[in-house]
């Protein structure tokens, strides 16, 4: 989300990115060829192509293209048909090179370690220091497709509080979009493998990622003492020239970016279409509005959750997703579930999203919530589709729906497929 000079308060401004793989339409084998993509745009090698509200850009490697807001939106409304234009656009300009469009937060039968190409063009230094640290021939790398969600904050008062309220919120974000169930063509048994492997990926320096659930810091000089600058320490090290030396290599699940006064949110694993990713998006930010709004408890309440607690809650439903039973009374409390009864993810989810109103006016998002509400995230459905052993073959025909759902701006919605495509 690109700043404007013109500061914006909560909730005044909302800058999404979507992540999509670029796939040969027959195989779904990766095709490393977002720069042809936008070569063939704007006749150069760039990294951006600007499109008055919507933009592209390149990511770290040559088979994912990003589309993104150009500047912070004033509303979540109307963001999904504009997505969805630029996708049908862009599928439309593969189709000489027989290739498309693919969703999910992971491809299922890539092996980075022999088909990743790193990015050889404008930017390419940031990301040749990545790879010089951490090798990034891998699926914590180099197969993994998210959405981001940029929220604004004005000061630190704001920052604080938005920091608390998404802090809060991180770890139940899985349980409505975890996409990744299958890596190197086998059920990984994890709804969200993404997130497994992005925390994994930078081991080498651990403060890079922390616990991925950001710790309780609330002021801009807080957060550089406490969480960016032990990172930019121990980098330099490996990065000798400071290329990395900036907010954008701090890898939590959300991430301070005061150089835009904004907040991003990047643990959402990328949907099978823009109606998904904004039925989502308009739900997490209904609750967090909330959240910072003290609805059900002030919010200096929860600032000093345990991060630990958060951080443990994330892995159980990165593995179970909307399944995972709750028995926490203190984090049921803060939204509102006064109860000594515990209670699933996707139960905490039904209440809090009929409790805000989040998508009461917009029919289609809300549609399109109940589908992952009553169905399970996408990677559950994904699941549920192919059985407990299922082949290549079968792998391909479901993920061939998916480009199917992208490309029509449809959901994966299993009354409208056969559950089993293991015979195939």
């Amino acid at each position: 989300m690109h700043s404007r000079k013109k500061v914006l308060h909560l909730f005044e401004g909302f800058g999404i990115e979507l992540e999509y793989m670029i796939v040969d339409k027959s195989s779904l084998r990766v095709l490393p060829i977002a720069d042809k993509l936008i070569y063939d745009e704007v006749g150069a090698y760039v990294s951006d192509v600007e499109f008055g509200s919507i933009a592209w850009s390149n990511e770290l490697v040559q088979h994912v293209i990003e589309l993104k807001t150009q500047f912070p939106a004033n509303s979540l409304v109307g963001l999904c048909e504009q997505f969805q234009e630029h996708v049908q656009k862009i599928n439309h300009m593969l189709a000489k090179y027989n290739a498309m469009l693919l969703p999910t937060g992971a491809h299922p039968l890539m092996n980075p370690f022999t088909e990743t190409v790193l990015w050889q063009h404008e930017y390419s230094s940031v990301y040749e220091a990545y790879n010089r640290i951490f090798d990034c021939r891998g699926h914590g790398w180099s197969n993994l497709q998210s959405t981001h969600i940029n929220l604004p904050f004005a000061n630190d008062e704001e920052f604080a509080k938005l920091h608390a309220a998404i802090r809060l919120l991180l770890p139940l974000i899985p349980a409505l979009s975890a996409s990744s169930p299958i890596m190197e063509g086998k059920l990984t048994g994890l709804q969200d493998t993404r997130i497994e492997v992005y925390r994994h990926n930078q081991q080498k320096i651990p403060s890079i990622a922390g616990k991925i659930i950001p710790e309780p810091v609330y002021s801009r000089q807080q957060y550089e003492e406490l969480i960016l600058n032990p990172i930019y320490a121990d980098v330099a090290p490996y990065d000798e020239e400071g290329v990395l030396r900036e907010e954008f290599v701090n890898s939590r699940g959300a991430i301070a970016r005061f150089t835009r006064n904004a907040i991003e949110i990047r643990l959402i694993d990328i949907q099978e279409c823009p109606l998904a990713d904004l039925a989502i998006a308009q739900a997490i930010t209904g609750v967090l509005q909330a959240l910072v709004a003290s609805r059900w408890q002030p919010v200096e309440l929860i600032k000093d959750y345990d991060t630990q607690l958060l951080a443990d809650l994330l892995l159980q439903i990165i593995h179970t997703g909307q399944e995972t039973l709750i028995q926490d009374q203190q984090l049921l409390a803060c939204f509102g579930l006064e109860t000594a009864k515990p209670c699933t993810a996707g139960e905490l989810w039904k209440y809090v999203v009929a409790e805000t109103g989040a998508l009461d006016k917009q029919p289609e998002l809300l549609a399109a919530l109940q589908i992952i509400l009553t169905q399970g995230n996408l990677a559950k459905r994904i699941a549920d589709s192919l059985g407990e052993a299922p082949t290549q073959e079968a792998i391909q025909h479901v993920y061939q729906k998916l480009a199917t759902c992208l490309n029509l701006g449809q959901l994966y919605n299993l009354n409208a497929y056969a559950k089993n495509f293991t015979h195939l």
